[in-house]
């Protein structure tokens, strides 16, 4: 291969190559931003009752407040406007960023990056949202500085940030494997990887395992507590500060997709006393290649600090919940018999039946995003509503109030397009309430029964303006609420509970509670009661913001369930804000759960030049999209959603392996009359195929890679042909590593280990579909931990082989391009041999 541009096209004469701009803000570091000229600032005296220093005093306030992290998060570096152009220059891409409108800060060459060096920022690093990192050393970039470092882009919303993120992967390299066998696919498949961490708590942190069971010195309760993240020495996210250091609660979760291979998991522990500088605790490192693929980990871990002699020192615990992913992702195309059978069903029913059959209660957001992909989301769920309203075997009153498939996957659809809604609704309240510290409490019992009378009607006059305030924003959003099938609910409702003319005990708002049940119950008063699991706050609340929020949350529920009766602590006030706002909560509803003639374009913002240069991003990549191979195609994630199908396909195929055990008959029980249905077993035999097909492209390529004498890395495989140089761009496939202290290095990656040896270890057989020999998780991992060969590099196998015995298809292999000859007959000669490598491996897990 001469370039890695070779599968696309190049511009005619004619055809200028595209030119791509935005407005952001880049994060400067102070040893970067060190050789910038400063920006411009006004010298003029600001006098008291300027309104701009006012609102500069209250900005600067709010923001150390919303922070709340350590004192070296601002004062490392500083957020700065600047403007980015994405231009092609022959087979180059560059990004050039400039501040100061003409300054150029940095050029980062795009094309030599990897997939995964383009990653959006968890928000708790700069506790700013639609943030993209760009991680490249130095022969990938030109800056002044000289300074190896991520560069953190900041945009203007969402949708531009995740147009841009495509944008950027469509020009880097994916991680694709075995492209000599599969030409037309380009290559044998691609890898994805993602972890998702929970800081749960912590326990005697600072103090050591000698020292625990000693009294406290009485300063632990002066100690402020927090925890950075670091995956491949690379600092990804923060917690938020806590007081005290004997038992710290957290409860934060954070998640990582997109990743290169992995190395470690370290969880920083910091602590801090006022008026001191920071001081380290110690690191718990989590070793990710000794986790099992898909399987969430829940414990403590020790956190630990060099001693004397090269001995480690306990000091403290930390409580995580740790989640590894890494697929093998095929192409597209070899997921059409299972997609074939999903789209025979409403998605819905599988969602139900295979978390009743295999106890599947994390893959709906996957079955969901297919659904999205395929436009077939709002027609299901539509359906099934219509079906859970004529088979309605509870009271009306109860209707959707429960926690069925239909509420579950309801609020997974929510979730999903309903982001900005809730920005615009409670966002901006519940910031304000946590800044505030606001604490309100109307309850006697709680208070002590020692506040006056006017305390007392302080307190409700406080819940009575925060009622209204958030209420005045949620009713200002209604527009913008995704109105998917809320009126087809409204409709179900009114056609299944008409009131008949003779009865009296009908209840006439029916419909509109039905409504409400969702937009409210599941979705709007969860935000405000936990804000923090909607990613609109860091953190968990304080206790007394946390009643606050309760109080809140029920006068809010009250309202939207349109009754307008007073409860006990509906007095005075807050009975006459019940009044006065139900018939805007009937207009809400009737808003809501009726679409409008003309659909709004609101999707993408109200800036006209946003939205027109978004539409030629996304024309430009559906040109490019066409001039390359299946894997670097199906790479870039789909607009406006970001979903990739084969990858949830492969997540999907890979927890129904994992879980297909428990259809097993249990030989203890002979009197067991538990049977499996059809579709079930159907559902599995196509994923059985589909995990048979990698099987086979692993085993391939590794024989491949065996039978040229070289050991397997991501620099062999990434080759488009064997005779190719190794100067190729394609073949010099490196990841970038940037330390926290500024210093990069060059990581030589290894070739993920599913990559198989070049013999077959086992006898072909194909076993009874739910045989005993798919093997227990637990004896898996324990083999598991087992060390690794030296040259595999210590990364665990992908999710996708676990647990799966070999499996020999009776039909002709689905490969395009069979093996080479001497491929063949090397893997043949070696059956009578020793079986060494890591297919066998595979075979374990």
């Amino acid at each position: 291969m001469s370039s890695a541009w070779d599968h696309f096209s190049s511009y005619t004469a004619v055809e200028e190559p595209p030119d791509f701009l935005v407005s952001v803000e880049v994060y400067i570091s102070n040893a970067a931003g060190a050789s910038l000229k400063k920006p411009q600032t006004k010298s003029r005296k600001l006098d008291k009752r300027d309104s701009t220093a006012d609102d500069l005093r209250l900005r600067e306030r709010v923001s150390s407040n919303w922070l709340s992290s350590q004192k070296t998060l601002t004062s490392a570096g500083h957020w700065r406007s600047a403007t980015c152009r994405l231009m092609e220059e022959g087979e180059r891409c560059l990004l050039n960023v400039y501040v100061d409108e003409t300054m150029l800060y940095q050029t980062v060459y795009i094309h030599l990056l990897n997939q995964t060096d383009i990653r959006p920022t968890e928000p708790s690093l700069y506790y700013r949202k639609d943030c993209i990192g760009i991680f490249c050393i130095t022969n990938q970039r030109w800056t002044p500085s000289n300074i190896a470092e991520p560069l953190y882009l900041c945009f203007p919303n969402s949708e531009i940030c995740a147009t841009w993120q495509t944008l950027l992967k469509s020009y880097a390299v994916p991680e694709i494997y075995g492209r000599w066998f599969y030409p037309l696919d380009g290559g044998s498949y691609r890898m994805w990887r993602q972890v998702e961490l929970t800081v749960v708590q912590g326990r005697n942190l600072g103090v050591s395992k000698s020292e625990a069971g000693k009294d406290d010195d009485g300063d632990s309760g002066d100690v402020d507590i927090s925890c950075g993240v670091h995956l491949n020495d690379i600092l990804c996210s923060r917690t938020t500060v806590k007081r005290g250091s004997s038992l710290a609660e957290w409860h934060e979760s954070f998640s990582f997709p997109g990743l290169p291979p992995f190395e470690n998991l370290d969880v920083v522990v910091w602590k801090e006393k006022k008026m001191s500088k920071p001081l380290l605790v110690g690191t718990a490192r989590i070793a990710l290649g000794n986790f099992r693929r898909g399987d969430q980990v829940d414990g403590w871990f020790p956190v630990t600090q060099p001693g004397a002699l090269g001995t480690e020192l306990q000091m403290g615990e930390l409580r995580l919940k740790v989640k590894v992913d890494e697929e093998i992702i095929l192409p597209y195309s070899s997921y059409t018999r299972l997609l074939e059978i999903y789209n025979s069903r409403n998605f819905l029913d599988w969602v139900s039946d295979l978390e009743s059959s295999l106890r599947l209660k994390s893959i709906s957001t996957h079955l969901v995003n297919v659904a999205i992909a395929t436009n077939s989301v709002v027609q299901h769920v539509q359906t099934y509503a219509a079906r859970e309203v004529e088979n309605a075997s509870t009271s009306s009153h109860t209707l959707f109030r429960g926690n069925t498939t239909f509420t579950k996957v309801l609020e997974v659809c929510m979730t999903h397009y309903g982001k900005v809604f809730l920005e615009a609704s409670v966002g901006t309240i519940l910031r304000r309430l946590y800044v505030e510290k606001v604490s309100i409490e109307v309850d006697p019992v709680r208070s002590g029964g020692g506040k006056s009378t006017k305390e007392a009607e302080k307190n409700q006059e406080q819940l009575l303006h925060w009622c209204r305030e958030l209420w005045a924003h949620i009713y200002a959003a209604r527009v913008d609420c995704p109105k998917m099938i809320f009126r087809t609910i409204r409709k179900l409702v009114e056609q299944r509970y008409r009131p008949e003319p003779t009865s009296i005990n009908q209840n006439p708002n029916l419909p509109w509670q039905s409504v409400s049940a969702f937009i409210f119950l599941r979705f709007l008063v969860p935000a405000i009661l936990h804000p923090h699991l909607f990613g609109l706050v860091p953190g968990l609340p304080p206790e007394p913001v946390q009643r606050s929020l309760t109080l809140i949350a029920k006068a809010i529920q009250s309202l939207a369930n349109l009754n307008s009766n007073s409860r006990k602590q509906d007095t005075g006030g807050m009975q006459e804000f019940h009044n006065d706002s139900l018939p805007a909560m009937m207009d809400y509803i009737h808003v809501v759960s009726t679409p409008l003639a003309e659909a709004s374009n609101t999707s993408f913002g109200s800036d006209e030049r946003s939205r027109h240069d978004r539409i030629n991003v996304v024309n430009a990549l559906r040109t490019r999209t066409r001039r390359m191979t299946v894997l670097d195609r199906e790479s870039i994630p789909v607009l406006p959603h970001l979903i990739d199908v084969p990858r949830h396909l492969a997540i999907v195929t890979s927890a129904v392996i994992r879980n297909s055990r428990e259809l097993n008959p249990q030989p203890s029980n002979p009197q067991s009359t538990k049977t499996i249905p059809q579709h079930i077993e159907d559902f599995c035999a196509k994923c059985f195929f589909v995990e048979e097909e990698a099987l086979q492209r692993v085993s391939q390529l590794a024989a491949g890679l065996a039978s040229r004498g070289k050991r397997p890395s991501m620099q062999d495989i990434s080759v488009e042909a064997p005779e190719d140089p190794p100067t190729s761009p394609r073949s010099t496939v490196t990841s970038t590593c940037v330390g926290t202290n500024g210093q990069s290095r060059r990581r030589k990656v290894s070739r993920p280990s599913t990559a198989p040896s070049p013999t077959v270890t086992d006898t072909p057989r194909r076993p009874g579909f739910f045989s005993e020999n798919l093997q227990s998780p637990r004896a898996a991992v324990n083999r598991d931990l087992q060390p690794q060969r030296p040259w595999n590099n210590g990364h665990a196998k992908a999710p996708s082989t676990d647990s799966v015995p070999k499996i020999v298809r009776d039909s002709v292999s689905p490969a395009r391009m069979p093996a080479p000859p001497e491929l063949v007959e090397k893997v043949e000669d070696d059956t009578g041999k020793r079986k060494r490598g890591i297919l066998r491996g595979i075979l374990r897990r």
